[in-house]
Parts: structure tokens; C-alpha cells; sequence
């Protein structure tokens, strides 16, 4: 239960860091700073990793306490009750974060393709211009 714990609060702090991250990548994404923007997605890259292996052992350990089906909230029903009021308020906190790294990933992502698609334009030309009508 420790493991499982100390688990959801190493979330919290990683998705902290994580929001800083997708943050500093918009900046760098609309200042075009390629090589900032590497190295951003490596750090983004390892923190998600890390995160991941972390979900992984959280359902393994829900799991050795409630059986193949847990779910986090039976992991919660057995603690003591100001504990597990506790672990659901960190718990939603952390779905809160989660979503909200997702909401910016997805508009750094369109910030880039819309980039992307413009230096293609402006590389190539567009197609529709010259063709008759």
C-alpha cells in the first residue's frame, strides 16, 4: 500500500514538471527554436516513461490487494478513513493533472502541425494556385 502511495505522489510531481515542460515547449514552438524544442521532447519523452512504469506497478499492486479486476478505488476502500479521504482528493487531483497535460499536448501538437503545414506551403507553393479551373 506504501508503494502504491508514494506512487500517486511521485505522479503528482512528475505531471507538475510535465505542465512546465509542455509549457516551455509552446514557447519554444512559437519562437521556432528547433534545437530547444529537441531537447524539451527528450526530457517530455523520459518523464512519460517514467510515469508510465509507474501506472504499470500502480495496477500491478491494486491488483496483489483486490484481485485481477482492481480498480483504485478498492485499493482506497482499504485504508483507514481520513487516509483514504486523503489518497481520493491526491487522486483526483492527479486525473486532473493528467487531463491537463493532455489538453496541452494536443494544442502544442496542433501549434506544430500548423507550422509545419505553413513551411510547406512556403517551401512548395501551394498545389490549388495555379491549376485551371
Amino acid at each position: 500500500m506504501r508503494a502504491l502511495l508514494a506512487g500517486v505522489a511521485d505522479d503528482r510531481q512528475a505531471y507538475a514538471a510535465l505542465t512546465a515542460l509542455l509549457e516551455e515547449q509552446f514557447d519554444a514552438a512559437l519562437r521556432h527554436q528547433g534545437p530547444r524544442l529537441a531537447a524539451i521532447a527528450e526530457h517530455i519523452t523520459a518523464l512519460v516513461a517514467q510515469a508510465d512504469a509507474r501506472r504499470l506497478q500502480r495496477v500491478a499492486l491494486a491488483q496483489q490487494l483486490n484481485g485481477p479486476q482492481a480498480t483504485m478505488s478498492q485499493a482506497f476502500a482499504l485504508l483507514k478513513p481520513s487516509a483514504r479521504e486523503k489518497m481520493e482528493a491526491d487522486w483526483r487531483a492527479l486525473e486532473a493533472q493528467v487531463i491537463e497535460c493532455k489538453r496541452l499536448s494536443k494544442r502544442n501538437a496542433d501549434l506544430l502541425v500548423e507550422q509545419h503545414g505553413i513551411m510547406q506551403r512556403v517551401l512548395h507553393g501551394e498545389d490549388h494556385i495555379y491549376e485551371p479551373i
